[in-house]
């Protein structure tokens, strides 16, 4: 088994910065797909970004549309860490934002095809 642990969310002001993180921990040698989801109240839970992990090396990186250019993934292996640096937050990125892994090669961007999950972390933008 896999276990995903996310932190980092919070409440913040339109144009603020924040960046979670999701320890990962278990039989992490048969992850291949890590990922960002999202949920917002009322909405199906949505792809953020992705990226690949090939033993310590890290590539592949994606981005929804929604967030290109302000939401950065990424990996410190000393940490066995995922990271999501999102900058210039807008109200409508709040959501529970949820960390995801998958054995699959090329991480996908559906929900459902994700085979691990944390417990989500809430993240609030005011405007």
């Amino acid at each position: 088994q896999v276990q995903l642990v996310e932190s980092g969310g919070g409440l913040v002001q339109a144009g603020a910065s924040l960046r979670l993180s999701c320890r990962v921990s278990g039989r992490t040698f048969s992850i291949i797909a890590m990922a960002w989801f999202r949920q917002a109240p009322g909405k199906e839970r949505e792809f953020v970004a992705s990226q690949r992990w090939i033993g310590i090396i890290s590539d592949g990186n994606s981005y929804a549309d929604s967030v290109k250019g302000r939401f950065t993934i990424s990996r410190d292996n000393t940490k066995n860490t995922l990271h999501l640096q999102m900058n210039s937050l807008k109200p409508e990125d709040t959501a529970v934002y949820y960390c995801a892994a998958s054995p699959k090669t090329n991480p996908p961007v559906r929900a459902n095809e994700y085979d691990f999950w944390g417990q989500g972390t809430q993240v609030t933008v005011s405007s």
